[in-house]
């Protein structure tokens, strides 16, 4: 049964936030069965409420992907939010050069610089963590901030353009990712696509290679790594590198498949809810995967059921209580034994 603690600690977390945010639904006065039924409808009534789950789960998936590959290799990646924006902001530069290229050049390079950008960028605080000793938590903090003005001067200033919201000239069409679906003003690009395909690459990449046993050693215990001959300090800086890619691809698909143009708001916080899905997602690919559309159904189903007199901020509490009980999931595995002991003495 160990093997399935993966799948059964975040279901029965879920199950648990949804019984207990209904207590709350009912004393506030509304009906928990007619609040969940409009928050899945909500999520998935219509083919524009689809669309709309998989354009806000898209970019959860690669900064979900990011924080996890990061927990795997043993360091904290806080920096999601800020290698993120980094992705997208040099994607920006590039994509806004690129009118005289064909698309299948153009979407190339602009993926690739924006990727290079996060990994770059996160790798600043891996190498310093190598070298100096300096907290990943602590670096990665500071770079969010450091990312955060550097974009506002660069929308505000040199990348300026028109007036109102701080905004930058739109990429070339030939930079923008096909469009896969559209329903009335939505979108789906292939952004969705690519985040799939980045979480069966991370998968591969840990389970299936050398480079992945030596970056899950070094993170279950860099003593016995090192002793056996695996450099710490190169697989820190390259870890933090890859899970700065993901995070930079996250920006980039938000920039070339939904904005089109860099906006003062474009992160919108999606690399610290990176942290919250790896933990829900038990930092599996897959299981983030799952995570990731779980809190882009709740987002946007959050949306529906505000419109029926009930606070989106519900759909926060959920959130609170699962991730609580995942990240405890000794309480979850607690109660599971004792509802399997009690059967058994029954």
């Amino acid at each position: 049964m160990e093997k399935y603690w993966g799948f059964i600690i975040p279901a029965v977390s879920v199950i648990v936030a949804l019984v207990i945010a209904a207590f709350v639904i009912m004393a506030v006065g509304k009906s928990p069965i007619e609040a969940y039924a409009i928050m899945v409808k909500g999520a998935f009534g219509s083919s524009a409420a689809i669309v709309n789950t998989i354009v806000k789960t898209t970019p959860l998936i690669l900064t979900g992907l990011a924080v996890g590959f990061g927990f795997r290799a043993g360091v904290f990646n806080i920096g999601a939010e800020g290698q993120m924006i980094m992705g997208a902001l040099t994607a920006t530069a590039v994509g806004i050069n690129l009118g005289w290229a064909p698309p299948y050049f153009a979407l190339s390079l602009t993926i690739i610089a924006g990727m290079l950008a996060g990994a770059g960028w996160a790798a600043i605080a891996g190498y310093l963590k190598a070298k100096t000793g300096a907290h990943e938590v602590v670096t990665t903090i500071m770079l969010n901030w450091i990312a955060t003005y550097l974009s506002s001067y660069m929308v505000q200033v040199p990348l300026a353009v028109g007036s109102g919201t701080p905004k930058s000239p739109e990429i070339a069409p030939s930079a923008k990712l096909p469009i896969l679906m559209k329903v009335g003003p939505m979108e789906m690009s292939a952004g969705i696509i690519i985040s799939v395909i980045a979480a069966i690459v991370m998968y591969v990449l840990l389970e299936k290679t050398t480079t992945g046993y030596e970056v899950k050693a070094a993170g279950f215990n860099p003593y016995a790594a090192e002793y056996g001959g695996i450099s710490i300090s190169k697989n820190v800086t390259m870890s933090m590198a890859i899970s700065g890619a993901l995070a930079g691809l996250a920006g980039v698909v938000e920039l070339m498949g939904v904005h089109h143009r860099f906006l003062g708001t474009l992160s919108g916080g999606k690399g610290f809810d990176g942290i919250s899905i790896a933990l829900i997602g038990q930092n599996h690919p897959i299981g983030i995967i799952f995570a990731a559309l779980l809190m882009g159904a709740l987002r946007t189903g959050s949306n529906e059921m505000q419109f029926a007199g009930i606070s989106k901020h519900i759909v926060m509490i959920i959130q609170g209580i699962v991730i609580f009980l995942v990240a405890a999931d000794r309480i979850v595995r607690t109660m599971i034994l004792w509802r399997k002991r009690k059967k058994v003495k029954a």
